[in-house]
């Protein structure tokens, strides 16, 4: 009983997944070369490949840069009270909505920064937030 276990395991974890995994790995060897992510631990090539899954929301907060506001404007203080208050999947929503992806890139988060910019609107009540992913910068009206 024991073998045959042993070698049916064998067979849908390994046997039965060969060829597409050689498939798979063909390609992904072309895309990446493997000289190049070698040199990586597997939690950092995952990292560098996922980006990170975990934030401090307070390093974001310190991070930020602004364009046409001051940290202590009442618009921006009231930005990150209602943020951090916020659970953490839409905290994550609203990292998707700045940069396209609800993870922060490989280089780590006391790296990543975004701008907060004044929209500048002459009645900033018909307006909404909005932001260019490209350049992660948020469009916020006063």
């Amino acid at each position: 009983r024991k073998e045959y276990v042993d070698l049916y395991v064998n067979y849908m974890f390994n046997k039965s997944v060969q060829k597409p995994f050689e498939d798979f790995m063909q390609g992904f060897l072309r895309g990446c070369p493997a000289r190049n992510w070698k040199m990586f631990l597997p939690e950092e090539l995952q990292v560098l490949l996922q980006g990170h899954t975990t934030f401090d929301w307070h390093l974001l907060e310190k991070n930020v840069m602004y364009g046409g506001y001051r940290k202590s404007d009442q618009t921006i203080r009231n930005f990150w009270t209602v943020f951090h208050k916020l659970p953490e999947e839409k905290k994550k929503m609203f990292l998707a909505f700045l940069t396209g992806s609800d993870r922060i890139t490989g280089y780590g988060p006391e790296h990543f920064r975004f701008c907060i910019t004044d929209t500048q609107e002459e009645n900033p009540d018909d307006s909404s937030p909005y932001a260019s992913t490209c350049q992660l910068i948020l469009f916020l009206p006063r």
